[in-house]
């Protein structure tokens, strides 16, 4: 899954510098914003689960404003050791740290993560037990008219603890939604020459595609509230004119059961970074977590060493079967057709537009739609008749029909 905390951080981050920006158009002389003052901090995202695998840590560092993305932590020393002595080293692979035997959290265990960065510094975490073991008992997908967001499908996800010791709930998700491009066409054009376009086969596998796309918000719940710990969430609400759900929808939903201190800590985090105003009385500060430099103690650190019980769960539903015999929604762009004129000289109605044609398939922005006996060609963007010019055509191993 994608990692919330440095999306948080960075979010925040070109919060601050779009709204100071917009405050400073004012002025009559350009000022290029720069940090006046930085404070560099070790980020560290740290979720040990009660899954038996290889169990992954992030480490980064913050960014300053004038700066282009987040750097990785590299070289850095990782391990996780228990109340009885088992210690989990961890390696570094493309920036990740993942541990190089698969483990899980026992319910009877204390863990504590031990970093050693390159340049010496210690950092190390507070002791953590895993949390109580909660599955998701089910997902549900249903049409329901929302004041603000209309018409469209409510996915929530269901799950019960009668101990009702759970309470703190954090969730993520992967969604992946068939594309089937509306205008593709058994022929397609192709120049053969600076004049001349011969319509040959087209590859069929340019027709169906498959996205994946992970969630990127700090999506959390809590059960503190009600009389007894039964999650009935609103994870995800999708329009009825969002083209994602045309033809058949997955989401692979994933729970992490928190403490409560983890679930105020990323509570705190998704506050800063849906802060309204940069000028709000909550300005961010420093969000404290349970990791701590022990051999700095100037040195900061940003995360959480979380040791959570997950589980998770996917469902797939169709269009049709949510929305019978209604129109499909709108494809992902408009697919107007447009017409070139397959002339290259002379006054034409419409104007000859051949030479603009062959450049525009070269450049795979059109794709064929049909034509009239080779005098004009009716074209449309490619992304109408070519779903891989956005997507993938390969089949998830998890799809299922």
């Amino acid at each position: 899954m994608d990692s919330k905390i440095m999306k948080t951080l960075f979010k925040n981050k070109l919060t601050i510098a779009l709204l100071l920006s917009i405050l400073l158009t004012s002025c009559t002389e350009t000022y290029v914003l720069q940090t006046d003052t930085y404070e560099e901090a070790l980020v560290i995202e740290a979720t040990i689960t009660n899954e038996l695998k290889k169990q992954e840590i992030k480490l980064s560092k913050t960014a300053k404003l004038e700066d282009d993305g987040v750097a990785i932590e590299t070289g850095a020393t990782v391990s996780i050791k228990d109340d009885l002595g088992a210690v989990y080293t961890f390696k570094e692979d493309n920036g990740i740290y993942l541990s190089e035997n698969a483990f899980q959290a026992l319910p009877d265990r204390t863990y504590t993560l031990d970093i050693k960065t390159k340049d010496g510094k210690i950092y190390q975490s507070s002791n953590e037990t895993v949390t109580t073991a909660n599955e998701i008992e089910d997902i549900t997908a249903e049409v329901v008219t929302d004041r603000k967001e209309g018409r469209g499908v409510q996915i929530r996800v269901h799950s019960y603890d009668p101990a009702n010791t759970s309470k703190y709930y954090r969730y993520e998700y992967e969604e992946t939604y068939k594309i089937i491009a509306p205008v593709y066409r058994q022929e397609k054009a192709v120049p053969i020459g600076p004049e001349k376009i011969q319509l040959q086969p087209n590859d069929p596998n340019k027709r169906i595609c498959y996205t994946t796309k992970t969630s990127n918000d700090i999506i959390l719940t809590t059960t503190t509230d009600l009389q007894e710990d039964r999650v009935n969430f609103p994870l995800r609400f999708i329009s009825d004119q969002n083209y994602i759900i045309s033809h058949r929808y997955s989401i692979f939903v994933k729970q992490y059961v928190q403490n409560i201190a983890s679930y105020t800590f990323r509570k705190t985090m998704k506050e800063i970074s849906s802060s309204a105003s940069v000028l709000s009385p909550k300005q961010p500060g420093f969000v404290n977590g349970n990791i701590k430099c022990i051999s700095h103690t100037d040195q900061k650190a940003i995360g959480f060493f979380e040791v959570s019980s997950a589980s998770s769960k996917r469902i797939f539903f169709n269009y049709a079967d949510l929305f019978p015999k209604e129109e499909l929604p709108p494809y992902y762009t408009d697919c107007q057709e447009e017409e070139y004129r397959f002339c290259f000289q002379g006054v034409s109605i419409p104007p000859c537009r051949g030479t603009l044609l062959i450049d525009l398939i070269q450049l795979n922005r059109i794709s064929f739609s049909y034509n009239i006996e080779d005098l004009s060609y009716f074209m449309v963007p490619v992304e109408c008749g070519d779903c891989t010019s956005f997507s993938s055509n390969v089949i998830p191993s998890f799809w299922t029909n």
